[in-house]
């Protein structure tokens, strides 16, 4: 399924802030130094290793930012199997804006397309099974649309995107509120109709009570996959079951096989090995 791509207006600021991160207050004084200004240069996206891509088209607006005059053409956009040597994207035109914009535009490329490919091996490895791989909220700040957009390229679910997207009581939650049961009340009391409840339990005592009361879905944190069969067979249907804690490629499978609804996996976003992509010269 193809995902649609980011609006400009979302990306943009991503893009500009990190090119003027990079670029300081004197400018990239070593491709200016050494390129002549009239200098052209044709050159490539190049895949070093297997994976998916993610994250071109904030690649791609490095380059454009940097210098309008710079044109690229996509040979294998957002979502496509890469193996090694694998032409991306080329991309053509002035040398200095090409060079200057070319570690923001990896950085962006590498990470984004990691996290796709890390998705899409999780979500392979749980085929056959109900449950859908979705990320969290543990995200590089500033980053959170793209690294969400990259898991769903990947064949990924996203969790809430922010704090005001849907309720989730988590422990602490609980032991503020002296409860699971008076936190539930208290969210029902001051949110609108259309917001969703979530509540993170550690115990199958904790889900009896939660489901008592009456919640749109659990979080089942840290149990093991046998625990789980249970709280899946509790909750018999009437909240959605997301399984989180512990996952880890070896542990995926036996975890959707219990017959959650989700698995969420926070390093998704906060730690995935980048893609090992490139820029070539083309001579």
């Amino acid at each position: 399924m193809s995902v649609p791509p980011l609006p400009t207006l979302v990306i943009e600021p991503l893009v500009r802030a990190a090119l003027i991160e990079d670029l300081g207050l004197a400018g990239d004084i070593t491709t200016d130094a050494v390129v002549p200004a009239a200098a052209r240069a044709e050159t490539a996206l190049v895949a070093r290793a297997p994976g998916l891509v993610a994250g071109l088209d904030l690649a791609l607006l490095a380059f454009k930012l940097l210098d309008p005059a710079i044109l690229a053409i996509v040979l294998r956009p957002d979502g496509s199997c890469l193996s090694p040597g694998d032409v991306i994207a080329t991309v053509a035109g002035p040398a200095r804006g090409i060079l200057t914009a070319e570690r923001v535009a990896l950085n962006f490329l590498c990470h984004l397309s990691g996290i796709a490919t890390a998705t899409a091996r999780i979500v392979e490895l749980v085929r056959g099974h109900r449950a859908r791989i979705t990320c969290t909220r543990k995200t590089t700040p500033g980053l959170r649309a793209a690294q969400k957009y990259a898991v769903r390229v990947g064949g990924g679910a996203n969790h809430r995107f922010g704090l005001d997207d849907a309720v989730l009581i988590k422990d602490n939650h609980i032991a503020a509120a002296g409860g699971i049961k008076p936190a539930i009340e208290r969210v029902r009391a001051s949110i609108g109709h259309l917001v969703k409840v979530e509540v993170e339990v550690d115990t199958l005592a904790q889900l009896e009570e939660a489901l008592a009361v009456g919640v749109d879905a659990v979080l089942l944190d840290n149990m093991r996959p046998e625990e789980l069969r249970r709280a899946v067979a509790m909750v018999d249907g009437r909240a959605t079951t997301e399984a989180s804690g512990g996952v880890t490629p070896a542990t995926a499978r036996a975890i959707a096989a219990s017959g959650v609804d989700l698995v969420s996996i926070g390093w998704l976003t906060h730690s995935v090995t980048a893609l090992d992509i490139g820029l070539d010269y083309r001579l």
